[in-house]
């Protein structure tokens, strides 16, 4: 295996705003690859050294829908169960029609949320939104937020069309209810725990203040990057919500734990089984119809369509090399996750640039590339 094309792709990042960032691939449980470039501090005078923490944004996903699987295989849940048997909030649902409202014939599915079939949008500030913060006084659980969002029309009757969308925000809630557990506390117990993971989670702890990595965010090509805050993110409605969809924060080490148990069959290194392997074929198993289909494919992933959560690899004659069966997803700041079950390869990159179209549309499938022309090499 020779990666040496990778790290120059990687070191020269520097040249097209990327301040810094960080990969690490695993192949059987062991370390193949690590590279880091840039920098970590928004002076730019401290490099990139490798136990920095990042916002995963929506790599928070593969978490939040490897929760799910858990829960699918232990039988305590259906895919085609009615979302409104665990939350009651989703049993009557609207619909947009035209210019009109109507109620939704079809009812919403656990499969639906797990595929953005589910005809929800991404709209974090509606008015019951603001609402439920108001009356609690701006300290509204996950369950109080998510069961407010019905109060919103759906854009397409669950299941018709895929969108994008607070689904896997639901689902947070949806496993509170089918666990009788926080949500923070089901992945501590379930994942987290069992990964050996110290790291990960829905807030900062104060001792790791400092490893928290300068985010920045695009403004056009012809002015410079803008820092953000250091914790800043519009996904944390409020200080007791917990977002499924884009909540975690986590270092490379837990993170890349995490991917390299599933690209192994779901088990850890130590031999400890979070997920079946059965589990995880079907977790990226394409779910699109021919519609939705159409409606993902605007997102330019060549080559792939959407599972349960996850991107997962359908064709290989365009996007460039890969695996069929490869999945994972990314994140608003710049997150890549790859899991390869076939090969056992897993893969992870960071930077922390919001709002960076380059970074999907260039970035992430050319790290893809060299990643496999590395491992043919």
């Amino acid at each position: 295996m020779d990666f040496s094309k990778l790290g120059n792709y990687l070191d020269s990042l520097y040249e097209v705003k990327v301040p810094g960032c960080d990969i690490m691939i695993c192949k059987d449980h062991e370390p193949v690859y690590r590279h880091m470039a840039g920098f970590r501090d928004s002076g730019r005078t401290e490099p990139v050294r490798g136990d920095e923490i990042y916002c995963l944004y929506s790599a928070t996903k593969v978490v939040t829908t490897c929760a799910v699987m858990q829960l699918l295989e232990r039988g305590l849940l259906s895919l085609d169960d009615p979302v409104s048997r665990y939350l009651p909030a989703f049993a009557e649902l609207s619909v947009k029609e035209g210019e009109g409202i109507v109620p939704a014939k079809r009812p919403m599915l656990v499969r639906h949320l797990l595929s953005m079939q589910s005809g929800l949008d991404y709209e974090t500030d509606t008015p019951a939104i603001r609402r439920v913060l108001r009356e609690t006084g701006g300290q509204a659980s996950t369950r109080q937020i998510v069961d407010v969002l019905p109060e919103r029309p759906l854009c397409f009757e669950p299941g018709t069309d895929f969108q994008y969308s607070m689904s896997h925000d639901v689902l947070g809630a949806l496993i509170e209810a089918v666990s009788g557990k926080r949500f923070s506390e089901y992945l501590k117990e379930n994942i987290f725990a069992p990964l050996g993971l110290t790291t990960i989670g829905f807030s900062l702890k104060k001792k790791d203040e400092g490893r928290l990595v300068a985010q920045y965010e695009f403004v056009s090509d012809d002015e410079p990057l803008r820092l953000l805050p250091g914790k800043v993110t519009n996904y944390r409605i409020s200080e007791q919500y917990e977002s499924g969809g884009a909540g975690l924060m986590s270092d490379m080490k837990d993170y890349l734990t995490f991917l390299d148990a599933i690209a192994c069959g779901g088990v850890t290194r130590e031999g400890r089984q979070i997920l079946s392997p059965e589990m995880i074929q079907l977790w990226s198993s394409n779910q699109l119809s021919a519609r939705s289909r159409k409606s993902f494919d605007e997102w330019k992933r060549l080559g792939y369509s959407y599972a349960l959560g996850v991107r997962t690899r359908v064709d290989l004659t365009q996007g460039g090399p890969g695996q069929i069966g490869e999945f994972g997803w990314d994140g608003a700041a710049g997150a890549w996750a790859m899991i390869d079950p076939v090969r056992r390869v897993s893969a992870f990159y960071l930077m922390h640039v919001k709002n960076f179209g380059y970074g999907y549309d260039v970035i992430h499938p050319t790290v893809r590339r060299l990643i496999y022309e590395g491992l043919e090499s």
